[in-house]
């Protein structure tokens, strides 16, 4: 039986991370707690959003989606690449690789944009202290949000249909170990200069342009901290700014690397190793990164764990 494209019911084989079945288990070992810290580290910031009163402003609000991003970005993927590397068993369904494709593009393309949002954030109460609470207000906030999330959709929409009318004459054997876009454009047996355009096109629209808004705006915060006068003052501004930067460095650059070089030709070994990079490690160290740096959260954390021993 042959199902739609001349891909057989059953689905597609994931090749998977290394093309050494002996490190299989040491993969699995690592990403299952590169994925436990990640499911911890992103639920503890969620709740303590949602708990901790002093954490209710525009900064935790965009921390706390972009925190829910990361828990369903990797749970996308992570889940099915243990499953394949537990057993000899690498097939991922036809439908299970569909949903992957779009709800891997769509969670992608959604933190791209939420990134340059939490730097308008952070521009505003650098920038402009005196009009943040006016200018950051709970629409603007919504707003700034839900144009993260649809935008993302809308992108994962039309990129990942496209991917999935181009013929594939029977080749089931993703070389890699998740369904995305580049892996799947290489499936291909006919033209897919079109879907490499649109690929390039569409990723500079999202990797390259919202890297370039962020690091203007990070410009004129680094000239408003130079600016500060007590030390301590300027430290803080610098610290906080300082781990979103980071997050945003390592996001955008392995994003882009992953999605802008050309499908056809980029090394297959490297291609693995950034695609594991985004879609596992950036995940897990966000949230050490802005908790390690913030002692607001670790506040919030002592406050809550202090409750709750009263509680018991």
């Amino acid at each position: 039986m042959k199902g739609t494209n001349n891909v057989t019911l059953e689905g597609f084989i994931l090749v998977g991370v290394s093309d050494h079945p002996q490190l299989e288990i040491v993969f699995f070992v690592v990403i299952l707690f590169s994925y436990l810290l990640t499911l911890f580290g992103n639920s503890t910031i969620i709740l303590l959003s949602c708990l901790d009163a002093r954490l209710h402003t525009p900064m935790y609000f965009f921390l706390s989606n972009l925190s829910t991003l990361d828990l369903a970005f990797t749970t996308s993927s992570v889940p099915q690449m243990l499953i394949n590397l537990w057993g000899p068993d690498k097939i991922i369904s036809y439908g299970g690789c569909v949903t992957q494709l779009y709800v891997f593009l769509w969670l992608g393309a959604t933190e791209c944009i939420l990134l340059v949002a939490m730097a308008f954030d952070h521009y505003v109460a650098v920038c402009r202290p005196l009009h943040y609470t006016t200018i950051m207000n709970c629409w603007l906030c919504w707003l700034l949000a839900a144009i993260a999330w649809l935008g993302g959709l809308g992108n994962s929409v039309i990129q990942s249909t496209f991917t999935l009318q181009l013929p594939l004459c029977g080749h089931w054997r993703v070389d890699n170990f998740l369904c995305e876009v580049p892996a799947m454009i290489k499936l291909a047996c006919g033209d897919t200069s079109l879907n490499e355009a649109m690929l390039n096109g569409v990723c500079t629209f999202f990797t390259a342009i919202p890297l370039s808004i962020i690091l203007i705006s990070y410009c004129y915060i680094a000239q408003a901290v130079l600016k500060i006068r007590l030390v301590e003052g300027r430290r803080k501004a610098f610290n906080t700014r300082l781990s979103h930067l980071v997050v945003v460095l390592l996001f955008y650059d392995s994003a882009t690397y992953g999605y802008l070089l050309p499908a056809k030709t980029s090394n297959q070994d490297q291609g693995k190793f950034i695609s594991l990079f985004y879609s596992v490690v950036t995940p897990m160290v966000n949230p050490l990164i802005y908790t390690l740096r913030n002692k607001e959260v670790k506040g919030a954390l002592r406050r809550l764990l202090g409750k709750g021993r009263e509680v018991y």
